[in-house]
């Protein structure tokens, strides 16, 4: 809006969330470089939908840039911001998951700028941003001469290269899609053999390379991942211009999970009539001595997850809190859905949790609990929990608190005290959000395992007599934890079970999944791995025999690593 290049980046998911303003920005236009970059994850590495995102581009008319590579993704920013300003229009840039997690050597094509255009002034164009009816069907109809002339005019390398032109068969493939394919050509040894259509703008689809790479085609395939976005496009520019060809798609490409060479290979094969087979042997795996035993997702030793769970269902029992249903929400206490803890009953979307409790509160007479992290409360849970108050639900909103948004990498959010930049601001309370909504709050401190338990049994008391109640339990991440201690010094206490004491209750095992608690093989008593031990305490204040004691102290201070 003021002249400054501007780049915003998000899962695929995330994109739900922003698709007001997305749909919007593609009417309004840009007055310098606008870029949302989508990562996609095809096969679900740590998604709850493999959603294509190629179809944002379709239904708002932004144009999708797709890389088939880092090296691809480093030149087409640079093309995707000219493209962007050359039409004054936003452009979505599609990353998905093995260009995400692959490492490649880059040339720098030019210096660094050491002077940066940080500023700009508003664009006081009333007409431009607010889009009033009256100005919406004007914005459209520039929107759509945009669209339109991409189509037209921006068939051309980098955006569409093509490879090999007149040949009987044609591949064309797009994003990471073509690196598989461009490699299975080689090691059959026939890439002079095809047509080859590398295509780094799949939305809109320019038609003119399409019809020149096709027009001498008896036969061709369309490799891309996920959706056939490329296969409906490529079938209407046959259509409109006449051509008949026999073409192929996801009719012999899968359409679920993440391509791979193999699967690339395969499907060549079978499009070009020939056994499906590969000239390679299958990877064997590695033998390794001691061998390395399967690890599901866990919560790390000291998650303070962990204690709070525990102290939830210790708590419900005291209260006599009869199987309440726990919904839950994206981020590392999903985990919480895995014995021994069952305190992750749904998990959908990001802030959904308290949404899906307050409806299960209007349809049961179950006891519902809201399982949120601190992060997805800031920026997804306040409404739902205004939406509980004003339409009379009744549910317990748990807000973990660990200071950090932890499943993502530890970035800050309001509640963590510092800026994206690293700078000290003001830590806005969570508990004061919801006193003020109306909720009976109780702060509690889950290392703090019996005083915890007292405090949660009681304002479950407060939820069965009709209060709105809300629960926060703040503990910072042990990774955190353990990263301020390494920096400030602070030497963390480490325990140890005392054989002789120990009646191998497993109190301390089945209840609480710690990792750094194992039973040895042949033997009925457990033992805490000393380097594991993240010293939160847990296991000491659950053993009913006391078994469990210090085995190296803290240093005087410990406790300020953690809060």
């Amino acid at each position: 809006m003021s002249g400054v290049r501007s780049l915003v980046a998000m899962k695929h998911v995330g994109v739900n969330v922003a698709a007001d303003i997305l749909m919007s920005s593609g009417y309004a236009g840009t007055n310098a470089g606008f870029i949302v970059v989508s990562a996609d994850d095809p096969g679900q590495h740590s998604s709850q939908n493999e959603q294509d995102n190629r179809w944002y581009g379709l239904i708002s008319h932004i144009p999708v840039v797709y890389p088939s590579s880092p090296r691809d993704a480093y030149k087409l920013v640079k093309e995707a911001y000219k493209l962007s300003e050359k039409y004054g229009h936003p452009v979505i840039f599609r990353s998905t998951t093995r260009i995400s997690h692959t490492r490649q050597i880059i040339q720098l094509e030019e210096k660094i700028p050491f002077e940066k255009k940080c500023k700009g002034k508003f664009d006081r164009n009333i007409e431009k941003w607010v889009l009033v009816p009256a100005h919406g069907r004007k914005q459209k109809k520039r929107m759509m001469r945009v669209w339109k002339t991409i189509m037209e005019e921006e068939g051309r390398p980098p955006f569409i290269t093509v490879y090999n032109p007149g040949r009987r068969r044609a591949i064309i493939a797009d994003g990471i899609a073509f690196s598989h394919v461009a490699e299975a050509v080689e090691m059959m040894g026939k890439r002079d053999e095809f047509t080859l259509v590398k295509v780094n703008l799949p939305v809109p689809l320019p038609y003119k390379p399409i019809v020149e790479a096709l027009k001498d085609a008896k036969e061709a395939l369309i490799v891309e991942e996920l959706d056939p976005v490329l296969e409906l496009q490529v079938k209407k520019i046959l259509y409109d211009n006449g051509l008949s060809i026999d073409l192929h798609g996801k009719d012999i490409v899968p359409e679920n999970g993440e391509l791979d060479l193999d699967t690339v290979y395969k499907s060549l094969k079978e499009f070009m009539g020939e056994p499906v087979t590969t000239p390679w042997k299958p990877m064997k795996p590695l033998e390794l001595t001691p061998k390395i035993p399967p690890r599901p997702p866990v919560m790390c030793p000291g998650c303070p997850h962990r204690n709070t769970f525990f102290i939830v269902k210790v708590a419900a029992n005291k209260a006599r809190l009869k199987n309440p249903v726990f919904t839950g929400d994206i981020g590392c206490y999903t985990l919480g859905y895995q014995a021994p803890f069952y305190t992750q009953m749904t998990s959908l979307e990001m802030g959904g949790s308290i949404g899906v409790a307050h409806g299960l509160s209007k349809v049961t007479d179950e006891p519902v609990i809201a399982v949120i992290g601190d992060s997805t409360f800031y920026h997804a849970g306040i409404p739902g929990s205004i939406n509980i108050i004003y339409n009379k639900g009744h549910a317990v909103v748990l807000i973990l608190d660990n200071y950090y948004t932890a499943m993502t990498g530890h970035q800050p959010h309001p509640g963590t005290g510092k800026t994206a930049m690293g700078e000290e601001t003001y830590r806005v309370p969570i508990e004061k959000i919801m006193e003020a909504l109306g909720y009976k709050t109780y702060v509690i401190n889950p290392m703090n395992v019996k005083e915890s338990i007292n405090k949660v049994a009681e304002a479950f008391e407060e939820y069965k007599k009709g209060a709105p109640v809300a629960i926060v339990s703040r503990m910072k991440c042990a990774l955190e934890a353990l990263r301020d201690a390494r920096k400030l010094g602070i030497k963390l206490p480490v325990y140890t079970i005392l054989e002789d004491k120990c009646t191998g209750c497993m109190a301390c095992v089945n209840p609480i999944a710690c990792p750094a608690i194992m039973v040895p093989k042949g033997s009925n008593k457990p033992v805490i791995i000393a380097e594991l031990c993240a010293g939160c305490g847990l296991c000491a204040q659950v053993c009913p025999f006391n078994a469990i004691v210090l085995k190296e102290p803290g240093s005087p201070d410990w406790i300020k690593a953690w809060y």
